[in-house]
């Protein structure tokens, strides 16, 4: 049996954010990172909830890549009944990446593009996939992992809790070893220093502590563009024991009440009520998260051969159906969290939501997110072209960009 042996945890605001919309967990077996998203505070309100979800404990039935995903749906409706009950906080959302230490086995939940890395034998290994533009263009081989690096659309997400009532989750087990060092992060890590810098700092740092410090360190100096989060557990082998940790850390930007909640259930017509509260366990530092032994995850024991497949036509044409369904699917949601900056019919600088395209019988699809003071004829002529070219953005980007306008710092 594994259990936890070291882990660490920090948050920092970074060099150009003027709050931290990252939130984390760290009680062991269950760690977790959250980054926000969403104006007037909302990203903070939408990290701090996925991350509170953990704070009753897992939930007692199924395995516990099902426990995890239970947690990440319930957060999704809890989010998304706050955003409709608020209209400054219509459509925030947050990543969530979470590990489960369960035995020989590390469980994860994944939503975003914040990343699960596994450190063995001194080599970094990426877990999950980026739920992005750019990370679907490198999937379809349309980028490479160098170009998607530097792409100035690195930080559109294609998926996140709370934008919409239900959200697609991923789940995945991983068999782990005694040394092992898994490492949860926000994208404010990972855009500002390569893997590489991240493996490297791994190798040389003395203990989890000083390799987060260092990260966080090492991402401020350069640039510090975003909030950066990272959180740090090592395993050893161990008795049979619940995991124990010397930490015992939530932090979020601010919590929200189940009052506040079930008024935004009530009053903003959330078409799913909240689920059931899960199970609650001890919240005393070093208290074990689940207080029973969940069943194994499904998958495969280490070197097992897989059955051949009897039908393969069959298979394959389910494969592709649910491959067109999940692009369809992703296409859409893309087109809610993307933005571009353009004017509007009456001549003035506009934020659009949406992709900046007409289909036949005049189907757009973009709609108006924020129309500004300022006309698009007092913009200097050098700006314009670059600032009215469509370039798909951020939510958080495109609205700086013209609020910048508006204030007249934004310089010619």
């Amino acid at each position: 049996m594994l259990r936890v042996a070291e882990s660490f945890a920090l948050t920092d605001t970074g060099r150009a954010r003027r709050a931290n919309e990252d939130s984390l967990f760290e009680r062991a077996p269950v760690f977790a990172v959250a980054d926000g998203m969403g104006g007037a505070q909302a990203g903070e309100v939408a990290s701090s909830v996925a991350v509170e979800g953990f704070e009753q404990g897992m939930p007692a039935d199924g395995t516990p890549e099902e426990r995890l995903a239970a947690l990440a749906h319930e957060a999704n409706e809890r989010i998304h009944a706050l955003s409709r009950a608020d209209e400054q906080r219509a459509g925030m959302g947050t990543t969530l990446t979470a590990a489960y230490v369960d035995g020989d086995v590390v469980s994860f939940v994944h939503v975003g593009d914040s990343r699960a890395y596994l450190f063995r034998d001194g080599a970094l290994e990426r877990l999950t996939e980026d739920h992005s533009l750019v990370g679907e263009m490198v999937r379809r081989g349309k980028l490479t992992e160098e170009e998607a690096e530097g792409h100035p659309q690195r930080s559109i997400i294609t998926r996140a809790l709370g934008p919409e009532p239900a959200v697609e989750v991923d789940t995945m087990s991983k068999y782990a070893r005694a040394g092992d060092v898994f490492v949860l992060c926000s994208d404010g890590l990972t855009t500002m220093i390569s893997e590489d810098r991240v493996e490297g700092i791994l190798l040389e740092a003395g203990s989890l502590r000083e390799a987060g410090e260092r990260m966080v360190d090492e991402a401020n100096q350069a640039g510090g563009r975003d909030n950066i989060t990272v959180v740090l557990f090592s395993l050893r082998d161990g008795g049979d024991g619940d995991d124990v940790s010397e930490h015992d850390t939530v932090v979020g930007a601010r919590a929200v009440s189940q009052a506040e909640v079930d008024a935004a259930t009530r009053g903003g017509g959330a078409t799913t009520a909240m689920a059931a509260a899960p199970a609650a366990a001890e919240a005393g530092a070093g208290a074990p998260v689940a207080e029973r032994r969940p069943r194994r995850p499904s998958l495969p024991p280490p070197d097992r051969p897989r059955r051949p497949l009897r039908s393969r036509i069959p298979f394959a044409l389910i494969a592709a159906l649910v491959v067109l369904a999940v692009v369809g699917v992703g296409g859409w949601i893309a087109t809610r969290a993307v933005f571009f900056v353009g004017s509007n019919d009456q001549g003035v600088v506009t934020v659009y939501r949406g992709l900046p395209y007409e289909l036949p019988a005049g189907i757009k699809l973009y709609s108006a997110y924020y129309a500004s003071s300022v006309p698009a004829g007092d913009v200097p002529a050098a700006r314009r072209r670059t600032l009215l070219d469509h370039t798909l953005r951020s939510r958080e980007d495109a609205s700086d960009l013209v609020k910048q306008l508006e204030l007249g710092e934004l310089g010619t």
